[in-house]
């Protein structure tokens, strides 16, 4: 594997291509260890920091991060760090690059400096903040830690638990400490995610709610269209709870949550519910099955 990586970065025409091409301007792309990379780009003097999975990456068309398109619109600079599989970012090399970070007064360079991530990397965002004292960060369902003695009720990712998360950058909520403020954005009905988000709970974090989200809440936020606006206003150290719960209001026109909450009452057997549902759909939106699910309600 790690030969085929080094021939890819290697290749023109490969996956990193595009990285390379934009790092040449402005910045680098660098290797740390068999399975992440550095991607680095200085166009302002905010700076968003993303973990992201390298699968991930290349699925993309223009295969550049996530958040390029939103850094380009804001003129931030962007420093993503790329895992090749779930590697929670546990890896020496990684820690070694952080701490080159720190000796080099890096973050010192910014005014603004969020961190980023979601699940795993929301993990890795709460975990390597601390090496920039006073920065922000948005996580989104963010793992505290996969250590079976502490999160053995967590089934998920079990092939994490081999790694070691007692070490340097361990503890996530405890690597929170130095920053500015914390904001986790979380589904509190998904119970292993509301259990993690119960360990970051310190007085600088302020969790944010995202119902009926599951698994996906990065994704639907970004389906909502409001992550960006979230990134946004989190850099500006400008969100709180009204704010966001204007921004959350776009959950009444998401198909995915609205088909969950009659789902919901279906399941409940309230059906005088699900016809207060369908509806509000139906007056806001075309929605034929919540039409379709009223006429049946109501005999209409």
């Amino acid at each position: 594997m790690a030969d085929l990586v080094e021939k890819d970065i290697e290749t023109p025409d490969s996956w990193m291509s595009a990285m390379e091409e934009v790092a040449e301007e402005d910045g680098y792309l660098e290797r740390l260890g068999s399975r992440h990379w550095a991607f680095f780009a200085e166009t302002g003097t905010s700076l968003l920091v993303t973990f992201e999975r390298a699968e991930d990456l290349r699925a993309r068309a223009g295969n550049m991060p996530a958040a390029w398109s939103l850094c380009q619109r804001h003129g931030w600079s962007l420093l993503t760090i790329l895992a090749e599989g779930e590697t929670f970012w546990r890896d020496r090399a990684v820690w070694g690059y952080f701490d080159r970070l720190v000796d080099d007064a890096f973050f010192d360079d910014f005014d603004q400096v969020l961190f980023h991530g979601a699940g795993a990397g929301g993990y890795a965002a709460a975990a390597y903040v601390v090496a920039a004292p006073g920065a922000r960060a948005l996580l989104v369902a963010p793992r505290a830690t996969m250590d079976p003695a502490m999160v053995g009720w967590d089934r998920r990712d079990l092939a994490a638990r081999r790694l070691d998360f007692t070490s340097r950058y361990g503890y996530a909520p405890d690597m929170t400490e130095g920053a500015a403020r914390v904001w986790l954005v979380h589904d509190p009905l998904n119970r292993n995610d509301a259990a993690h988000a119960a360990l970051f709970r310190r007085p600088w974090t302020t969790v944010l709610n995202a119902h009926r989200t599951g698994e996906a809440t990065q994704a639907a936020l970004a389906a909502m269209g409001i992550l960006d606006p979230l990134l946004q206003i989190a850099m500006a150290g400008m969100l709180d709870r009204s704010g966001y719960a204007r921004l959350w209001r776009a959950r009444r026109s998401y198909p995915a949550y609205l088909k969950q909450i009659l789902a919901d009452a279906a399941a409940a057997k309230r059906p005088r519910l699900e016809a207060m549902i369908c509806r509000s759909v139906t007056r806001r939106m075309k929605a034929p099955r919540f039409a379709r699910r009223l006429a049946e309600l109501t005999g209409g």
